[in-house]
C-alpha cells in the first residue's frame, strides 16, 4: 500500500466509523528484528508522560521519535532531556494524526487525559501503530470495547498501564483460594486513600496561545477553558476524568478483581458518596464506596480524598494506613500485601489487626513500572499477545467496575448522611465499610447531621452486552457511551 497523506488521514477521521488503513509500518503485523530501534512517540508529556519519556530513554533499543502535546510550551524542556540522553531530537507535534503519518513510527506512548486513551488507542491502531496506554483503558465502557475490538482487527499490541500486572499479587490470591487455608474469598477490596484538597474555583478564560484547546477537548463537549482542566484537575469533572476512583484506583480495582477467581465482569453494582469537605468547581466524588458482586465474592471498593485519621500507625488497622492497596477476607481472615525493603510480602491477619503472619512460602511482587514498559517492547518483538502482563482486554475489564460504580454514583439521590442506605440492607460488609467512612469523615470535622450522602441505585448489569438491566437502564446505559464531538469520533462499532 502506498503511504497515506496527512490531508486523506484527516478526512477519513471526520467519518465516524471510519477505519485506517497506513501501510509500511515496520510493526504492521511482522516480528522486529533483535536489532532494529523501535521509534515510540509519547502523546501527553506533562505529569505521567515524564515518566513515559524517562522509562524509554532507559533503553537502549527504543528511540523517542515523536513528542505529541496540546501545549507547545512543553516541548522545550523534553526535547533537551531526550537529546542530552540520546543525541537525536524528537519531532514535537500537537496533533497525533500528524505522527501517525509517519510510516517508521512503530508505536504511540499515551499518557493523556482519560477522554483521549481510547481513540487516540483505536486511531494508533487503525494505522499499524502499536500502543502503550495509561490507566483506564477508556473514559466509558462502549469505547473500551471498540478499542479491544480495534486491537484485535488490526493485530496490534496493546498494553494498559496497569503495572501491577507485573507483579504476582492476583495470581497469589487465586493460589490461596484453590488451596482452601483460609476459606472460601468473601471480599475483595480495594482501597484509594490519597489525600486531594480542593481545587477552588477558576474562571473561563482564553486559553493560552501555546495550547490547541479544541484538540485538548477532542471527543467531550464544547466548552470554555479553565485553568482547573488544563494540566491535571480535569480528573475530577466528567467530560474528561472519571474521579479517584478512576485514576490511582484502576491499580488497586485491577488486582482486586485478578484475585477473585474466574471474575471478568460483575453482576451488580452499588455505589455511595460524596464530595465532602469542601466546596470547590469538581464534580467526581472525593470520597466514594462501590460494592460489586462477582458471584460468590463481593469486590468492595473505598475512595477516600480527605487526610487519614491523625496519629493513625501502619496497622492499627489496615485500613487507616493511608495509602492505596488490596485486602483479601477469606473466612479465616484478612489476607494483605505489605512492602518491606528484603522483598514484599503476603500477610494473614486473623482479625484483620496487629503484627500479622507472613506467608513465608509466597514470594510476592508488587510492581514494576521497569518491568511493565519492558513487557510492551518485548512482546512487540514477538508478537506475541498472550505474553503482555497487561493485554488490552484485561485492562478493559478493570477499568468496567470503575465506569459501572460512577454510573450508579452519577444516578444517585441526595439523603440525609445520618439514614442508613436501604441500598446496604442485609449487607453487613458494606454497611461497616459506610461505618467506617463516616468515622473517617467525622475525624476531617465533617458534620454528619448536616451532610448529605449521595445513594447511588443498585444496578444489574448483563455480561453478554456489556449493558444494564432492569430498572433504570434506559438512564444508566446512556453512561455506557457518550456523545462524541466531530471529528473526534469514537465509531459504534469496528469498520
Amino acid at each position: 500500500m502506498n503511504r497515506i497523506t496527512r490531508r486523506r488521514f484527516v478526512k477519513s477521521s471526520l467519518a465516524a466509523g471510519a477505519a485506517f488503513a497506513i501501510g509500511g509500518t515496520k510493526s504492521s503485523g511482522q516480528i522486529i528484528g533483535s536489532n532494529e530501534t523501535i521509534l515510540i512517540g509519547v502523546a501527553g508529556i506533562n505529569g505521567r508522560g515524564k515518566d513515559h519519556i524517562a522509562q524509554w530513554l532507559g533503553m537502549k533499543d527504543v528511540r523517542i521519535s515523536h513528542l505529541i502535546d496540546i501545549d507547545s510550551r512543553l516541548f522545550k524542556g523534553a526535547v533537551q532531556t531526550i537529546e542530552e540522553k540520546s543525541g537525536r531530537a524528537p519531532q514535537c507535534v500537537q496533533d497525533i494524526r500528524k505522527a501517525l503519518e509517519d510510516k517508521d513510527l512503530d508505536a504511540i506512548s499515551i499518557a493523556t487525559p482519560n477522554h483521549w486513551h481510547a481513540l487516540m488507542t483505536i486511531w494508533a491502531c487503525q494505522a499499524g501503530k502499536d500502543v502503550y496506554v495509561e490507566k483506564p483503558l477508556c473514559h466509558n465502557v462502549h469505547e473500551g470495547r471498540i478499542a479491544v475490538q480495534t486491537a484485535r482487527k488490526y493485530n496490534r499490541i496493546v498494553q494498559q498501564g496497569t503495572q501491577g500486572r507485573s507483579g504476582n499479587l492476583g495470581e497469589a490470591i487465586q493460589a490461596l483460594c484453590k488451596s482452601g487455608k483460609y476459606g472460601k474469598l468473601l471480599i475483595a477490596r480495594g482501597t484509594c486513600y490519597k489525600r486531594r484538597d480542593s481545587i477552588g474555583f477558576k474562571e473561563p478564560k482564553e486559553p493560552p496561545k501555546e495550547i490547541d484547546f479544541d484538540i485538548w477537548l477532542g471527543p467531550a463537549p464544547l466548552q470554555p477553558y479553565h485553568e482547573n482542566l488544563v494540566h491535571y484537575n480535569w480528573h475530577w469533572f466528567w467530560d474528561f476524568g472519571n474521579g479517584d476512583i478512576g485514576n490511582q484506583g484502576v491499580h488497586e480495582m485491577d488486582k482486586a478483581r485478578w484475585g477473585i477467581p474466574g471474575a471478568i465482569l460483575p453482576k451488580s453494582v452499588v455505589s455511595v458518596g460524596g464530595r465532602f469537605g469542601y466546596k470547590d468547581q469538581g464534580q467526581t466524588a472525593n470520597t466514594q464506596i462501590a460494592v460489586l458482586d462477582y458471584g460468590g465474592t463481593q469486590l468492595i471498593f473505598e475512595v477516600r480524598g480527605l487526610p487519614r485519621a491523625k496519629g493513625a500507625k501502619e496497622m492499627d488497622t489496615y485500613y487507616e494506613q493511608g495509602s492505596d492497596g488490596n485486602l483479601y477476607h477469606f473466612e479465616k481472615g484478612i489476607v494483605a500485601p505489605r512492602k518491606n525493603p528484603k522483598g514484599d510480602q503476603l500477610v494473614f491477619y486473623p482479625d484483620g489487626k496487629g503484627a500479622g503472619e507472613v506467608l513465608r512460602d509466597v514470594q510476592l511482587t508488587l510492581r514494576g513500572d521497569d518491568r511493565h514498559f519492558r513487557n510492551f517492547i518485548e512482546v512487540m518483538r514477538s508478537r506475541k499477545v498472550e505474553d503482555l502482563r497487561a493485554d488490552v482486554e484485561v485492562g478493559f475489564y478493570s477499568c468496567v467496575p470503575i465506569h459501572l460504580a460512577n454510573a450508579s454514583y452519577r444516578l444517585g439521590e441526595e439523603v440525609p448522611f445520618t439514614t442508613q442506605p436501604k441500598v446496604f440492607e442485609g449487607n453487613a460488609a458494606a454497611l461497616e465499610t459506610l461505618e467506617r467512612m463516616a468515622e473517617h469523615l467525622k475525624k476531617n470535622e465533617v458534620k454528619l447531621e448536616e451532610t448529605m450522602l449521595r445513594v447511588g441505585p443498585k444496578l444489574m448489569f448483563d455480561a453478554a452486552t456489556e449493558k444494564f438491566t432492569g430498572p433504570l437502564a434506559d438512564k444508566a446505559n446512556e453512561l455506557i457511551t457518550r456523545k462524541y464531538r466531530p471529528p473526534y469520533l469514537v465509531p459504534d462499532k469496528v469498520a
